[in-house]
């Protein structure tokens, strides 16, 4: 599976992923987010879990082994354009606007808006085709 999304970061053609792939490819990229300001911590890895556990209809340990086999993708993939397109080619844009919303619930999660997450977050919700307006929503939702 690893190896199909991989191949797909290369291709310059649109791909349609498999729902285990997209499933990798956006707990891949919560992994992304989480590293982004350089302190992965246990409690950002239990927060994707239960991220992909409700996303997901999971169990624990399915969800668990889903986020660490996006945390090898994440650390081999070559750059997050390629992660939010396979996404955005996959998933419809109401649920990118709750991907959005998880994505900010990780940035928050520590009480603060590091710059490194902040800034990457801007970029994923660009890529992601999120528009500003409904970042900002999902933001201050998961701000209350």
């Amino acid at each position: 599976m690893l190896k199909d999304i991989l191949n797909a970061f290369k291709s310059t053609t649109p791909s349609r992923l498999r729902t285990e792939d997209a499933r990798v490819a956006m707990a891949a990229l919560f992994v992304r987010l989480a590293r982004s300001d350089e302190d992965y911590d246990a409690s950002e890895k239990i927060l994707i879990n239960k991220m992909l556990q409700f996303r997901y209809d999971l169990a624990l340990d399915k969800a668990e082994a889903l986020r660490i086999e996006a945390e090898e993708l994440e650390s081999k993939a070559p750059d997050t354009v390629r992660f939010t397109r396979l996404i955005k080619e996959s998933v419809a844009y109401e649920d990118r606007q709750s991907v959005v919303r998880d994505l900010w619930g990780i940035v928050l999660a520590d009480g603060e808006r590091h710059k490194e997450e902040s800034s990457l977050m801007r970029l994923i919700a660009k890529l992601l085709g999120v528009n500003d307006r409904d970042s900002a929503i999902a933001r201050q939702s998961v701000e209350k």
